[in-house]
Order: C-alpha cells, then sequence, then structure tokens
C-alpha cells in the first residue's frame, strides 16, 4: 500500500471527510512520526509497533568496485519493531491457523 492508497481508503471509509482532509490527517501523522524521531523520541503505538533510531557507528568498509578501504561515517537509521498484537494477526493469516489473533500465543 502506498501513502495515496492509504488516503484513498481513509476518505472512503470516513465520508464525512473529503480526500484533502484525509491526506492532512496523514501527513500530519507522518511528520509528527518523523519529527519525534528526528529528536531521537521512540514512538510506540499499542498493537502496531514501535518507531525508533538506531545509531551505527563509523567504521572502514570497502569500495567494491576498487576494493580501496573507505572510511564510513557514523549515522543514523530509523528503526521499526512490530508489536505483539501485529504479529499474531500475522502469523495468524500466514498460517491459515484457527487460532484467534487477539489471544496472546506466547503463554
Amino acid at each position: 500500500m502506498i501513502k495515496s492508497e492509504l488516503v484513498d481508503r481513509i476518505s472512503f471509509q470516513n465520508p464525512h471527510l473529503y480526500r484533502l482532509d484525509a491526506e492532512k490527517i496523514v501527513n500530519t501523522i507522518f511528520s509528527v512520526i518523523t519529527g519525534a524521531m528526528a529528536r531521537g523520541d521512540r514512538v510506540e503505538l499499542r498493537g502496531f509497533g514501535v518507531f525508533s533510531v538506531k545509531v551505527r557507528e563509523g567504521r572502514t568498509g570497502r569500495n567494491p568496485r576498487t576494493g580501496a578501504l573507505v572510511s564510513v561515517e557514523r549515522k543514523a537509521v530509523p528503526f521499526f519493531r512490530s508489536g505483539r498484537e501485529m504479529k499474531s494477526l500475522l502469523n495468524y493469516y500466514a498460517h491459515g491457523s484457527d487460532i484467534d489473533p487477539g489471544r496472546d500465543t506466547a503463554c
């Protein structure tokens, strides 16, 4: 699913919203998540997952074409860890089983 499909689905499921309003909602949510991560904050959406930033330390790499040593600087990368409910739901559909996706199967 791409962002425009998400906007279309939100506007379809909420007929009282104009498509432009649904687009503003989606853009606002994404910008708030991005801003929080840029500040180094963690964003937790219960049942969905956690967005955070991990820092990769600098290292010495190798240019694959020439084989020369190259310095790779330290950088921040986005990281997503899915929530328990999402994992259960995905496994439920992946296995086609009759397990209730709302029930915690880890116990």
